[in-house]
């Protein structure tokens, strides 16, 4: 029986691996052990791992990483050391056979590398993608280097891969694993929404999430409250906003949304997690997905719903046509918002294609995590483009 490692450390991230760790749990050809750490051992962020434990999971160990109250990039240095340490310690205690990561955060980089130095293979779902505006786009190239077996979300992603140096036949183009949860998740109704929410739902609500753009040469401070005041000049729309991650200037965001959602009872609610069940249905009911997540890039576009995509921190991935690109300064958003609900873009929306969708996500990574040879495949060669030969 293969043992399978897999780290979370966000909500969102979870939301993802959700039902490939169902799957893995369920075999009986693979054991799960988990690793909670970062935003789920948080108060300030809804202490996420009770919804793990609630789901039917045993979070093995726990790696508690944030200060609480501080938030700057020696703080985020200092969780990074913490984590190292802790991932080292974990994984000589779990001695998994595999360990599996998702995505691009400063978590996952320390579990990539504590799992490298402990020599143990290593398989990662999301690499390939370009964020520009962030230093996940470093982090995530990075995992990719270090790790073994790569499950990218679109073919231009698998290339990319294959150019950093991977070997072609440990890159498996599988699509993007949230979608998955679209398509097979028992989502709410909306009245059953609307009551968990304790918030009305209708076409003119849109759902917010905003995180920092740690890349940016702009004032996180200036970009929220630019968006704010966006939302101040169209009251006509209700917003459910989610917290952003713990990365460098996330305080200084939640601090303006809770300040807005306090000003604005009426036609503002905010939540620290939605959970995904609960953020995936919110999707299937509201008008427009608003800010500058990846979920407005990969899952909306399955609900036909459009997102405004606001700044570049996801500048550089592949996008939908019902993706609306706009500036972080107040006008560039009020277009944005006058654009995405025209008709003419309505009318695109509804024929929209998700480039990230593709059949059986979830069995296909588990058909290769499950049994693939790993016996010679810590030691990796660089693989050159078939062009340097020539």
């Amino acid at each position: 029986m293969r043992r399978i490692c897999a780290v979370t450390g966000t909500r969102a991230e979870y939301g993802l691996l959700n039902r490939l760790l169902h799957v893995i749990k369920d075999s009986e050809e693979t054991e799960l052990c988990l690793i909670a750490t970062n935003m789920h051992l948080s108060p300030l962020y809804g202490n996420t791992y009770k919804e793990i434990e609630n789901d039917g999971f045993t979070i093995d160990i726990k790696i508690p990483i944030l200060e609480e109250g501080k938030d700057d990039s020696n703080t985020t240095l200092k969780s990074m050391s913490t984590a190292i340490a802790g991932f080292a310690d974990a994984f000589d205690q779990l001695k998994p056979d595999l360990v599996l990561l998702l995505g691009d955060r400063f978590e996952i980089l320390s579990a990539a590398i504590a799992a490298l130095i402990s020599k143990l293979p290593i398989a990662h779902i999301g690499g390939g993608n370009v964020t520009e505006g962030a230093y996940d786009d470093s982090i995530r190239h990075s995992i990719t280097k270090m790790s073994h077996l790569h499950f990218v979300s679109t073919e231009t992603y698998r290339k990319r891969v294959i150019q950093l140096g991977e070997q072609p036949e440990y890159v498996f183009n599988v699509g993007s694993i949230g979608i998955e949860n679209i398509l097979r998740a028992p989502l709410l109704s909306k009245e059953e929404l609307e009551e968990s929410l304790n918030f009305k739902v209708d076409k003119k609500t849109i759902l917010v999430t905003y995180h920092p753009v740690t890349l940016s040469a702009n004032s996180v401070i200036e970009d929220i409250n630019a968006f704010l005041n966006a939302l101040d000049v169209r009251k006509d729309l209700r917003v459910i906003f989610t917290m952003p991650n713990s990365d460098t200037g996330g305080r200084a965001i939640m601090d303006a949304i809770s300040s807005y959602v306090e000003n604005n009872p009426e036609r503002a609610c905010v939540f620290k997690s939605l959970g995904f069940k609960r953020y995936l249905s919110c999707m299937k009911y509201i008008g427009a997905v608003v800010g500058n997540s990846s979920s407005g890039i990969v899952e909306a576009p399955s609900f036909n719903i459009p997102t405004l995509n606001i700044g570049d921190r996801q500048k550089g991935r592949i996008t939908a046509d019902s993706i609306f690109n706009c500036s972080t300064d107040s006008q560039s958003i009020l277009e944005g918002f006058e654009a995405i609900f025209s008709d003419e873009f309505q009318q695109i929306v509804t024929k929209s294609v998700n480039p990230y969708e593709k059949p059986n996500i979830v069995k296909s990574i588990f058909d290769v995590i499950k049994s693939y040879p790993l016996d010679n495949i810590i030691k990796k060669e660089f693989y050159n483009l078939p062009e340097w030969n020539a």
